[in-house]
């Protein structure tokens, strides 16, 4: 029944049409023959022949040869083809209104000829309630559609779930066609958003807006499960322009979290982050110019690392006050940024010295030696970097103790010859008659044990156990070894530790100084001159990552050699080594191989006779002393965390 009522409609709309057609025309020939009384140009008669030739064209010269004043329009492009024999001018203009569909304006004698534009017919919109179903158990909608406007299912929408949803004023009258079944409101919009190419907008106070996109906008569908976000507005860019973004996307979702997804070619700094701002409603405030270009391709980040990221490299930074970004220069007031270090395993000072002139550059830093920190003052991202430069440098420092025994082996033969006599009441008979021999030596396995230390200079023990050390003991008690210190060193990892161990004598030096003069002066100066004869050992551990120690040993050894008189510096004997060994934790090495022999021969008996050949054997007492000392160091490294 709508149909037929329709189809009436329109054929009454194309009768009434066509009657004002012909009332047109023969007002246009009213006028026209209104004028040909006082315009003898219109009553001239002609005879012209036209073959496809233009109908402006004619009308133009048709004017010039009959003194006519007429206008032609430009949009006239009709091409004519014809022959007129003893025609009145009148009735050729009368023809070609009618044939080609033309209109005529009169300003007094002045005729303006132009193309004819029937009045468009309005056809009035034909009430109707579409076919909306909302379950308020479920809040979803299904809906049937057949060419309803936005507006109507807008407000029908509304008025069964209380849902308000506002309709831009240019898409009010906008229709829609479809059927969709169990959606919820916010699912529903997004799907005729996708299917028409508009966007929606959901207020603070909960009101969905529905709004065509601009002219740089267009809506791009993607995969995604989170509610109002199958779409996200793709802001385009006029070619032509310095901008070059390639890909602009914004999405949401269900906590209201924006997301970034950027493609961006050697585009200004300031275009960027305007453009992002604009289309992701992001509060920001532009302290000073942003000069510079970036380029970038990223997907699904936040706002403030994608900020972070284009500014990262250039003098310029943001800080967040209160959901608003305050970009600008590092140095601005606002930007800089205070941030106190505190060390957990690091000292201040040894920490400080080692960070990198370039991390620091324009940041102002104070040292707190109480509190074992620093405080940083600067541009947040530059804090930032030295804060986690700075972690990875605060670690635990491994400390080393070293355990150092420090043995003499000594190899000592002694001759004795000559008479020893004496005259006393309490001195029982005994000792050597005519020379002898007096040779001690240690066990057999204690002398092998010397000799192989002696040839490998560096002797691994491995892991020791406390017997060792009383194994040392019994060996010393037993006049084989002597054992000079047994200390223990810490130190921590890449510091050396020193051990000193020595003594001191002085000679003297005389000196004589004549002052010249009437009655001459002697001067005479003593200077005592100190020598020391030190054993000393440096030792440099560094701790690898598999429990194993490096050790860089340094030890230097002096002796000296006998006693002298007063006045003549002592003789010293001096043995040094260096070395760098790997050893593992807890294991005990053994470093020899320096040897030191020693002479001495001492003379006693009658004077005068003791120093005569054959007598001096009666009368003189010799003593010859042949020795060799092996020195040799135990060195176990330990480390404590």
């Amino acid at each position: 029944m709508r149909k037929l009522l329709l189809i009436a409609f329109l054929s009454s709309c194309l009768f009434k049409l066509s009657f004002c057609q012909d009332q047109r025309i023969k007002l246009i020939e009213q006028n026209l023959f209104q004028l040909s009384e006082t315009t003898k140009g219109l009553n001239d008669r002609t005879e012209v022949a036209l073959s496809n030739s233009s109908l402006k064209e004619f009308l133009k010269g048709l004017a010039q040869s009959h003194s006519l004043s007429l206008e032609i329009s430009p949009e006239i492009n009709n091409s004519i083809t014809a022959y007129f024999y003893n025609e009145k001018v009148v009735d050729i203009l009368i023809y070609c209104i009618n044939q080609f569909n033309l209109d005529v304006k009169f300003n007094h004698s002045i005729i303006y000829i132009f193309p004819y534009n029937p009045p468009k017919i309005i056809i009035p919109p034909v009430k109707k309630t579409p076919t909306i179903i909302f379950d308020s158990t479920k809040n979803t909608v299904t809906l049937d559609l057949r060419d309803d406007t936005l507006s109507l299912i807008a407000s029908t929408i509304t008025k069964l779930s209380n849902q308000n949803i506002l309709i831009a004023p240019e898409l009010s009258n906008r229709t829609i066609s479809g059927y969709f079944q169990n959606l919820s409101i916010p699912n529903l919009l997004d799907k005729i958003a996708v299917s028409n190419s508009y966007k929606i907008n959901l207020t603070s106070d909960s009101v969905f807006i529905v709004q065509p996109l601009k002219n740089d906008e267009e809506i791009i569908t993607k995969q995604s499960t989170l509610p109002n976000s199958s779409y996200y507005v793709k802001k385009n860019y006029t070619p032509g322009t310095n901008v070059s973004i390639n890909q602009l996307e914004i999405s949401t979702d269900e906590k209201g979290n924006k997301f970034i997804t950027l493609n961006i070619t050697n585009t200004p700094i300031r275009d960027v982050i305007k453009g992002i701002a604009e289309q992701a409603g992001i509060n920001y405030f532009v302290y000073s110019e942003i000069t510079g270009n970036a380029t970038a391709n990223v997907r699904n980040l936040p706002f403030d690392r994608v900020l972070s990221f284009i500014l990262q490299g250039t003098k310029y930074t943001f800080n967040i006050d209160n959901t608003v970004y305050m970009i600008g220069d590092r140095q601005d007031e606002g930007l800089r940024a205070h941030k106190l270090i505190k060390l957990q395993y690091r000292s201040v000072d040894s920490l400080l010295t080692i960070l990198p002139p370039e991390l620091i550059k324009s940041v102002d830093i104070k040292e707190f030696k109480e509190l074992n920190s620093f405080l940083l003052s600067g541009s947040q991202p530059q804090i930032k970097e030295i804060e986690a430069f700075v972690k990875e440098l605060d670690r635990t420092v491994p400390m080393v103790m070293i355990e150092v025994i420090l043995m003499d082996i000594r190899k000592i033969r002694t001759v004795q010859t000559g008479i020893k006599m004496g005259v006393s009441d309490s001195v029982r008979t005994g000792g050597t008659l005519l020379g002898g021999l007096d040779f001690t030596l240690g066990a057999g396995d204690i002398n092998r044990f010397i000799d192989q230390i002696g040839l490998n200079n560096i002797f691994n023990l491995g892991r020791v156990t406390p017997n060792f050390y009383v194994s040392l003991q019994a060996l010393e008690n037993n006049n084989n070894v002597e054992l000079r210190q047994t200390p223990k060193l810490s130190t921590l990892n890449g510091h050396a530790a020193n051990l000193s161990i020595g003594s001191t004598r002085y000679y003297q030096i005389r000196t004589q100084n004549v002052v010249p003069s009437i009655n001459a002066q002697t001067i005479v100066t003593e200077q005592y001159i100190p020598i020391e004869a030190n054993l000393s050992i440096d030792i440099k551990p560094f701790v690898s990552g598999d429990e194993h120690v490096t050790l860089n040993i340094l030890v230097n050894i002096s002796d000296f050699l006998g006693n002298t008189p007063i006045n003549q510096p002592p003789p010293t004997s001096t043995s040094k080594f260096k070395s760098i060994i790997r050893v593992k934790n807890e294991e005990m090495i053994v470093l020899g191989g320096i040897e030191r022999n020693e002479k001495s021969e001492d003379a006693s008996g009658l004077p005068f006779l003791s120093r005569i050949p054959v007598l001096k054997w009666i009368f003189g007492r010799r003593t010859k002393t042949t020795g060799k000392t092996v020195s040799v160091v135990f060195i176990k490294p330990t480390i404590i965390y």
